[in-house]
């Protein structure tokens, strides 16, 4: 037979009718930026006498200009707010811009004044900003691109322009998956849409619909289809306006792993503070690392089950919180203790957090500005020996000037015995009890199900899972401790707490403030250090109050501290934070208390890069345009 012949017969015997071909969007450069077009366009307008712009560019830039008088200086004046207020917009884009035909007198003078600048004209309707035109006259919106230089992210993604999303077709330099972000200019913030155009990243353990959740771990991913929902903390900062731009990198099944001996599945994010190679801290690693590092990037969503968004928080210097359990259902997310989980944010921004968590948690949190007069320290330094512990003394006696508030320091083994609760120590009967919790209930609700899917598929096989995960769930399998005691445990300490420690107030929501110490910057943790073999994290602190009360826990920094590294054999900085707990219920009065303290001074928002306080360049990616 010959190759005609061949060929006709295989197209006879294997088409099963015409394929269809459809564009997944389009990558351009703009200057050095590059940027990525949707798919879809956003409006038709008439090239006409314009068609000599295109010579033989595919696309060329130009700008939605929104003017009263569209005289030449008002351009001016609205382009130069453009460049300012926008990462996405450039100069580039100034070389055409679009009027509404509406206004064609002002067009037409401007086109008479300026050999420069092309006048496009038509009847669509564009918000203001950035955009690129087709030959065919296709209006699509300009995404630019940014690298994924710290690995903070596990998928990037754009929406399909309906209630789903599509894993973003578009790559760049930097070793690492490629974000998109739109132009901020598109949008105007409503009381409807308060996040209207603020970015944020999704913890991949929060199923949004059309893309894959991994939970941390490869077989999960590739075992199971793209999620037809998505999980309802993602879908009220998306209904309030936010813009997904991907999933973000999680500890597996959101255990608590530490770089670089844990993770195997996936390698944890990297810290942008200091040197560069400090743990990022887990499960919300990439949601911190993300924060930390990126300018473009708003805010971030994770979960706190035992710490893992106020740890992250802690060490990488930006605002994050616990909730008060149960302000907003988990509905499509892995569960690791439905009794502990909780959905938490990050940001480098009290004000953007305090707005993320009202369209969040909704109806459930209430904002009050009646504050407490009463601060409890717990664990705080008492000299400033160190330029840590005079951050940590500093920040308590500007807060306590600000609210006139007592200050006492605190001691809970010592109320709890003074309480004669139980004869047994606090530290003694909750020892076990997180262990307990995670693993008797994460394994029934993940494990099981998950090792009986996949034996189905593969002919009887386990998958791989970590050494942290595995070696817990095998201690849960085993000890003689049991779920019903630890829950007891809980209930017991709860019940105490609220109505001793943080207790509920009519005019004030809690009686007091609790602050601890939730990081001083003295003790690097290096991602370059070899581990002991991992345990059941056994034990209780000061970060397991919270959870176990189900009272609110927000971090915030206040500075930086110096330490030698042993990777850069210098003088680098990591951050110094505090954590502020209220009764349960009273997230609203917090997130107030925080935002006045950043009215008045004593808060800062935290910079992107290698500082929270300065920012600068991060050291392992110097010189990076990105």
């Amino acid at each position: 037979m010959g190759l005609r012949s061949l060929l006709a017969a295989t197209l006879v015997c294997c088409s099963t009718g015409s394929a269809a071909v459809s564009s997944t969007g389009f990558t351009v450069e703009l200057g050095d930026v590059q940027y990525f077009l949707p798919p879809k366009s956003v409006a038709t307008i008439e090239v006409g006498q314009e068609r000599s712009l295109f010579d033989d560019a595919t696309f060329v830039p130009f700008t939605a200009v929104h003017g009263s008088g569209y005289s030449a200086g008002e351009i001016t004046s609205i382009t130069a707010k453009y460049l300012e207020e926008d990462d996405v917009f450039q100069a580039g884009f100034l070389d055409a811009l679009y009027i509404p035909e509406a206004n064609q007198t002002y067009a037409s003078s401007l086109q008479a004044r300026n050999t420069t600048t092309a006048i496009l004209t038509g009847s669509a309707t564009l918000s203001p900003g950035p955009y690129f035109l087709s030959a065919t006259g296709k209006v699509y919106e300009a995404w630019r691109l940014y690298s994924d230089t710290n690995s903070a992210f596990t998928e990037t993604a754009i929406s399909n322009g309906d209630d789903s999303y599509s894993v973003l077709p578009a790559g760049i330099i930097g070793q690492n998956l490629a974000i998109a972000v739109p132009s901020r200019l598109y949008y105007q913030k409503t009381a409807e849409k308060p996040l209207a155009g603020i970015r944020i990243g999704i913890k991949d353990i929060y199923d949004i619909k059309g893309l894959r959740t991994s939970n941390g771990n490869r077989a999960w991913y590739w075992l199971y289809p793209p999620a037809n929902a998505t999980a309802t903390p993602v879908q009220n900062l998306i209904d309030a306006g936010a813009i997904v731009v991907g999933k973000m990198i999680t500890s597996q099944f959101a255990n608590g792993e530490s770089a670089t001996a844990d993770w195997v599945s996936y390698h944890e994010a990297f810290n942008p503070r200091g040197d560069g190679y400090q743990d990022t801290s887990s499960s919300s690693s990439g949601g911190g690392a993300g924060a930390a590092a990126y300018e473009w990037l708003d805010i971030t969503l994770g979960s706190d089950t035992g710490g893992s968004v106020r740890n992250p928080s802690q060490v990488q210097g930006v605002y994050g919180n616990r909730p008060s359990h149960g302000l907003v259902g988990l509905e499509h997310t892995m569960p690791m203790s439905p009794v502990l989980d909780t959905p938490g944010l990050l940001s480098r921004d009290p004000l953007i957090l305090k707005v993320a968590a009202k369209a969040m948690y909704k109806e459930n949190i209430t904002f009050s500005t009646s504050y407490p007069s009463a601060i409890k320290t717990l664990g705080f330094p008492t000299a400033p020996s160190t330029i840590a512990n005079t951050l940590l003394l500093d920040f308590v006696g500007n807060v306590s000037s600000f609210l006139n508030a007592n200050v006492t320091t605190f001691n809970l083994s010592t109320a709890w015995i003074a309480s004669n609760v139980s004869s047994e120590r606090l530290e003694s009967m909750l020892n076990l009890t997180y262990p307990v919790l995670i693993t008797q209930q994460q394994a029934p609700l993940v494990r099981d199900p998950f090792y009986a899917d996949y034996a189905a598929k593969h002919d009887g096989r386990r998958p791989f899972i970590d050494p942290v995960p595995l070696v817990r769930w095998g201690w849960g399998d085993n000890t003689t401790e049991t779920l019903d005691r630890a829950i007891a445990n809980k209930t017991m300490f709860m019940s105490w707490f609220n109505s001793t420690v943080l207790v509920a107030n009519k005019q004030t929501c809690s009686d007091s403030l609790l602050f601890y110490v939730g990081t001083t910057g003295a003790a690097p943790d290096y991602r370059n250090v070899y581990l002991s073999d991992p345990r059941p994290p056994a034990g209780f602190g000061q970060n397991s109050i919270s959870g176990f009360s189900e009272a609110p826990d927000y971090v915030v920094p206040i500075g930086e501290a110096p330490y030698n590294s042993t990777i850069t054999g210098h003088v680098e900085y990591l951050p110094v934070a505090v954590d502020i707990m209220a009764a349960k219920g009273c997230d609203g009065m917090i997130l107030s208390l925080i935002e006045a303290l950043y009215e008045a001074g004593i808060l800062k928002k935290a910079k992107a890069g290698r500082s929270g306080v300065t920012g600068g360049d991060i050291l392992f990616k110097r010189g990076v345009g990105a």
